[in-house]
């Protein structure tokens, strides 16, 4: 593997990304920002485990206080763990938050539904970043396009990559290169595609910026860890990436063992698989384990196979070796259903949650999944707030969205089919709608 030459960001005074810098292992906390204290304490424990990059929610200018008050606290304590703004929708929240952070991570297609003065603010952006050294994320994600480029590119992984290259342009212009991009998806396969599009137009262009890469609300467990390990692997696989987050539906230190491991496998260091040995029979591969742990067997074996399934290069793996019949049957299961090659239940698109999450949201994904585990092939999105849920749930066919209060919105597709529906009684409804529109019993 050669990784992708790309240009250095430097983040703050201690970090850079890209320039053929290590894989930098990044998460996002899911406490409210505006909660100072929870947010230091969960700053100061993701730092501990790893975290080179933090990530917090900043929903509006009212959070910019508190936003300052946890860099300096620790600052104080000597924890110099550069810090990400998170921004959706308000400019004025990004351009206040580029004045407190290293990084700020924005859409700017979001800052206005007109999208020549969405322009027109992202100009205004880049020059406040310019003068305090602020580093930016352009992160876009496949259900977040605007109709402009759907319009013209369908909702596709291309439109993703001609949709990112629209703003680079415009850093390139402004001489602004303080530039990591992200084009997220749930679905590994478009994911993957948006993500080898973006590359190919940004060599094309003669700059390349560094790469965020994730799947995006990947779920939680062990569905989780093999789909973020299958989408992520596989450009990292080919020199593609040049930090990475894990997004778990789980507390965000879970997170880091996962992309810890992605970056020292694939930053160029010395890496041996616990594959012990494998054999092909056409295009059919069964492969034998000896790993320390199961956590280490999980992300073994979506690294050493989900590129090649996602290619199609080969049609479908299996296991030797691991204990028993079950398990090695189950793992073929999982791994195929997160390269998308067969599925053998419901796909689920959980978000992480953040400190816009204003519900238990690990407690209503761990429900939905139980009372619809039997719908084989369906796409189920549990999402944990309003705001940036129903655009990020692209390819769901159902979606279930906290709204705060203990309330809930059921959606079908990108539609809301019912709104207000107190969470006890969220997931009957959620079911009866299916019941009804499909005409089976669920």
């Amino acid at each position: 593997m050669k990784r992708l030459q790309t240009i250095p960001v430097p983040v703050g005074s201690t970090l850079t990304i890209g320039g053929g810098h290590p894989i930098v292992v990044q998460t996002m906390c899911n406490t409210h920002t505006s909660d100072v204290q929870a947010s230091v304490a969960q700053c100061r424990r993701l730092a501990a485990a790893g975290a080179q990059l933090i990530r917090l929610t900043v929903p509006g200018p009212a959070d910019i206080e508190p936003l300052r008050a946890i860099r300096d606290a620790l600052r104080a304590e000597g924890i110099d763990v550069p810090l990400v703004a998170d921004i959706h929708f308000s400019s004025q929240t990004a351009m206040l938050a580029a004045e407190v952070v290293e990084k700020v991570r924005i859409n700017p297609g979001n800052f206005h539904p007109d999208h020549e003065e969405a322009r027109r603010q992202f100009r205004s952006f880049l020059e406040i970043c310019k003068r305090n050294g602020t580093a930016v994320r352009i992160g876009l994600n496949h259900g977040s396009l605007g109709k402009y480029i759907t319009e013209r590119y369908g909702n596709t992984p291309q439109a993703m990559a001609e949709a990112a290259m629209e703003w680079l342009r415009m850093c390139l212009d402004a001489d602004f290169t303080r530039v990591v991009v992200s084009l997220k998806a749930s679905n590994t396969v478009v994911m993957v595609e948006a993500y080898r599009a973006l590359v190919r137009l940004m060599q094309e262009a003669g700059t390349v910026f560094p790469l965020h890469v994730g799947v995006t609300e990947a779920g939680n467990g062990d569905s989780g860890r093999i789909k973020s390990c299958v989408g992520i692997s596989s450009l990292l696989s080919e020199g593609i990436g040049d930090t990475v987050r894990v997004s778990l539906t789980e507390d965000p230190e879970a997170e880091l063992p996962v992309a810890r491991y992605l970056s020292e496998r694939y930053s160029g260091g010395p890496f041996a698989s616990s594959m012990t040995r494998v054999r092909l029979q056409q295009r059919e591969a069964v492969a034998c384990y000896e790993a320390p742990s199961r956590e280490r067997l999980l992300l073994d074996l979506s690294c050493d196979w989900g590129r090649r399934l996602l290619d199609r290069e080969i049609d479908s793996v299996s296991f030797e070796g691991l204990g028993s019949p079950e398990e090695a049957a189950y793992l073929q299961d999982e791994l195929l259903q997160a390269a998308r090659r067969r599925f053998y239940k419901p796909d689920y698109i959980a978000c992480p949650g953040c400190g816009r999450t204003m519900s238990n949201l690990q407690e209503a994904f761990e429900t939905v999944k139980a009372r619809t585990a039997h719908l084989k092939g369906m796409v189920i999105a549990v999402m944990g707030c309003i705001v940036n849920g129903p655009g990020e749930m692209a390819d769901a066919d159902w979606g279930y969205v906290g709204e705060g209060g203990g309330k809930v919105s059921i959606y079908r597709g990108k539609e809301p089919v019912l709104r207000h529906v107190p969470e006890a009684e969220a997931v009957d409804r959620l079911l009866e709608l299916i019941e009804a529109e499909k005409g089976f019993r669920v």
